[in-house]
C-alpha cells in the first residue's frame, strides 16, 4: 500500500517570509543580541520569532547558550535557501516596479573595504546621482571581502559589487572604474623602520628574509606574493587586519597608499623602497552576466560610469 506524503512546510505565507528575514539578520549578525539593533526589536522578540520559525519548519536552526551562537547543519542549509528565496522576492518586486515604469524596491551594493579614502574612487558621487534619479529605491551598502562580494553577486544577495580585479568569470559582467597603488609598509616597531637605506631589502629576493602578512583569499595581493614567492607568516582577511599586523612591528605588508597615508603622517608606519615594492589594482563594478540586470541595477551602473568619467582620477 502506497503511503501518501505531505510537504513538511505547506503553503509559504507572508509571515514565513518575515520570519525568514529575521532569521537571516540573526545569522548575519551572529546572534540574537547583535540582531536587536539591526531589527530594531527586543532580544526576547527576536528569540520568539526564531522559535516560531523553528516550529513552523520543524527544525532546530541555531544553538544559543554559554558556548555562543551557531547555526546547526540544518540552519546552514535553511540560511542558504533563505538567501535564494529573498533574492527572488526582491527581484520579483523590482520586475513589478519595472512593469509600472517605476524605480522602487531595494538595491544591495557590496564594496571592497577601504575605498572611501581613495581619491580616485567616486562611489559616493555615483550614489548621489542615483539617489537623485531613483529616490524611491532603498539603498543597502555593504563592505565585504572580495570573495564574499563575488559569491554574493552570483547568488543574488548583492546586485552590484565593487572589487579589485584579479580574475575574470564568464558568469559576471565587469566595468572598470578606478585604480589604486599598493606599497609595502613596516610599522614603527619593526627593525627596518629606522634602518639605513642600505639595510632595506633591495629586491624581491631579499624581501623573503622578512616576515610578511598577506590577504588570505584570491586577490591581487595573493597573486603577487605567489609570483614573487613570499611566504605568509601571518594572514589577514581585510585591509584593516593587514594594517593591524603591520602596526604590530612584526610583519611587512601591502596597503593602499591612500589608506596608509594617515598612519605614515602619524609616524606609525612607512613605505619600504616604494619604487620597487609596489603594484597597482584596477577596481571594477560587477553584476551577474545573466539574467539581464534590472532597470534599478542598470541605473546604478550608469551612475557609477558617469561619476568616474566625469571626475578624473587624482
Amino acid at each position: 500500500m502506497k503511503v501518501k506524503t505531505h510537504p513538511a512546510l505547506g503553503q509559504l505565507s507572508d509571515m514565513d517570509i518575515r520570519l525568514l528575514r529575521v532569521f537571516k539578520t540573526v545569522a548575519d549578525c551572529g546572534g540574537m543580541a547583535a540582531a536587536e539593533l539591526a531589527l530594531n526589536i527586543g532580544t526576547s522578540t527576536v528569540s520568539r520569532h526564531i522559535k516560531d520559525l523553528e516550529t513552523r519548519l520543524n527544525l532546530t536552526l541555531c544553538r544559543r547558550g554559554r558556548a555562543g551562537f551557531a547555526l546547526t547543519p540544518e540552519g546552514e542549509q535553511i540560511y542558504a535557501e533563505t538567501l535564494r528565496l529573498l533574492s527572488g522576492v526582491d527581484a520579483f518586486r523590482s520586475r513589478v516596479d519595472e512593469i509600472h515604469q517605476r524605480m522602487g524596491g531595494a538595491l544591495q551594493i557590496a564594496v571592497f573595504d577601504k575605498t572611501a579614502s581613495n581619491p580616485a574612487a567616486h562611489i559616493s558621487q555615483a550614489i548621489a546621482l542615483f539617489a537623485a534619479q531613483a529616490p524611491d529605491v532603498a539603498l543597502h551598502l555593504h563592505v565585504a571581502p572580495l570573495d564574499a562580494i563575488e559569491r554574493g553577486v552570483l547568488d543574488g544577495q548583492f546586485q552590484v559589487g565593487i572589487i579589485p580585479g584579479h580574475r575574470s568569470s564568464a558568469t559576471l559582467a565587469y566595468d572598470e572604474l578606478f585604480s589604486e597603488t599598493m606599497y609595502l609598509y613596516c610599522g614603527a616597531a619593526h627593525p627596518l623602520f629606522k634602518a639605513a637605506a642600505s639595510i632595506e631589502p633591495q629586491d624581491w629576493n631579499a624581501l623573503r628574509a622578512h616576515a610578511f602578512a598577506g590577504l588570505g583569499y584570491h586577490s591581487p595581493n595573493m597573486e603577487l606574493t605567489q609570483q614573487v614567492q613570499l611566504v605568509r607568516a601571518a594572514t589577514g582577511y581585510d585591509q584593516e587586519s593587514i594594517a593591524t599586523l603591520i602596526l604590530s612591528g612584526c610583519f611587512l605588508g601591502f596597503l593602499p597608499d591612500h589608506y596608509a597615508a594617515e598612519f605614515v603622517r602619524q609616524g606609525r608606519m612607512r613605505a619600504l623602497k616604494p619604487e620597487v615594492f609596489n603594484y597597482y589594482c584596477s577596481f571594477f563594478s560587477i553584476v551577474r552576466a545573466s539574467p539581464q540586470a534590472t532597470r534599478v541595477t542598470q541605473m546604478f551602473q550608469m551612475c557609477l560610469r558617469q561619476a568616474h568619467l566625469a571626475t578624473p582620477n587624482l
